[in-house]
This record gives C-alpha cells, structure tokens and sequence, in this order.
C-alpha cells in the first residue's frame, strides 16, 4: 500500500472528524430554525465539505462508486441488483418493526410521533406529496448513500489493516452512524431498523464491487412508495 497523503491516517482522521463535525453542527443548528429539513440541509452541507477534500485529493466521485454508466446496457444490469436491495430493505424493515412489537419492545399500531410531525401533512396534498419526493431521490437515496455507504465505508476502511474483519468494521460503522441519524424522530425503532437497514446496504455495496447506483435506485424506490403510501393514507 502507497503512502499517499490521502491514506495517512492523521490526515484522514482530521478529514472525518471535520467531515462529522459540519454533519452534527448543521444539524443541531438547523433543528431550531427548519426541523423538517434539518436532516437535508446538513446533509447538502456535509457533501460539499466532501467534495471539498475530493478537489484537495485530486479524487473522482467514482471513488465512492458513483460508476459512469459509459454504455446502454449498464442500465438493465443494474436493475436486479437494485431490486435486491428494494426486498432487502423492505424485508428487513417490515420483520424488524414486527419482530420488535412480537417483543414488546414497540407496537407497530399508529404512526410514530415524529414521523407523523414530520410527515402528518403529506396525506392528499399533491404538492407537499411532490416536494417530498423530489427531497427522497435527491437528499435520500443520492445524498445518504453517497455518504453513508459510499464516503464513509471508502474512508473507514482506508484507515483499518488489511484483514478480514476490515470489511465488517467498515460496514458496521456507517450503518450505526445511519441509524442514530434517523433516531431523532424515529426513536430507538427508527434506530434498529435503519442501522439494520444500513447494514444490508452496506453489504450490498461492496457485494456489487463498490458500485453505488442498485443503492440509489433501491433507497429511491423504497422511499417513493412510503411517500406514495402517506399521500394516498394507505395502511401498509
């Protein structure tokens, strides 16, 4: 292995300590001014703080697996993949929410507080409907799997020894940092399952050979149809 500035680890300790520094104050800042929105505007700031280091690296956003698709049948490739990680997701999301109600942990009656506060105004109202659907495919499905899978298993991993269990450490990591980003309104559930959630995807990205697209396309989906389920008021 080079010894590259980019894979010294001082400097890249510093690199994800400012990385999750900007991720966290945004955040907590942005929670008193636009609550709803807090989670998308910190995210948009913490992925220009990355692209700040990629021009510093003199890196390509394929390093984080955004692939140019150069030829027509890149796309119809993709697509079971990005199927897979649509059941995997939804599988692990549905058994968990069942399985922790089965033990009393939660009950799956209701909407959750802070989804409902969150999201309580989608229900018919097209607009609010669209604006939310055009935050999951960029924000969501873009912005979080660009960072969450894409960034910091690229990163962590660069800092861990060559063995085995490195790829496990790698996945591990983001997928808890992933739940307890969405604990804020989901709670110790929303924690569980999408630290679950992330573990999958994660899994799946380095399954797929670091290719971030059947991600993109599968947490798109996924949340296009919780959307869809909120605007239409269907009980799934």
């Amino acid at each position: 292995m080079t010894d590259t500035p980019l894979r010294r680890a001082p400097g890249l300790i510093i690199e994800l300590a400012i990385v999750m520094a900007v991720l966290v104050v945004t955040k907590l800042v942005f929670d008193q001014i636009a609550w709803r929105f807090a989670g998308p505007i910190s995210l948009a700031f913490t992925l220009a703080t990355i692209a700040g280091f990629t021009i510093r690296h003199r890196e390509s956003w394929s390093s984080f697996g955004l692939r140019r698709l150069t030829r027509w049948w890149s796309i119809p490739l993709i697509l079971p993949q990005a199927l897979l990680g649509v059941a995997a997701i939804l599988a692990i999301g549905a058994g968990t929410a069942l399985a922790g109600d089965a033990l009393g942990f939660w009950s799956t009656e209701g909407t959750q507080d802070g989804v409902e506060a969150r999201w309580g105004n989608i229900e018919g109202n097209l607009p609010v409907y669209l604006m939310w659907m055009a935050i999951g495919w960029t924000s969501a499905a873009f912005g979080e799997e660009i960072f969450f899978r894409g960034y910091l298993i690229d990163r962590i991993g660069k800092l861990l020894p060559d063995a085995r269990w490195a790829s496990l450490v790698a996945i591990l990591v983001p997928a808890l940092i992933f739940g307890i980003a969405h604990a804020y309104y989901q709670g110790i559930r929303g924690l569980i399952v999408t630290g679950l959630i992330g573990l999958a995807l994660g899994t799946l990205y380095l399954v797929n050979k670091r290719n971030l697209w059947p991600n993109i396309i599968a947490h798109g989906v996924v949340d296009s149809l919780a959307f869809t389920a909120m605007y239409l008021n269907l009980d799934i």
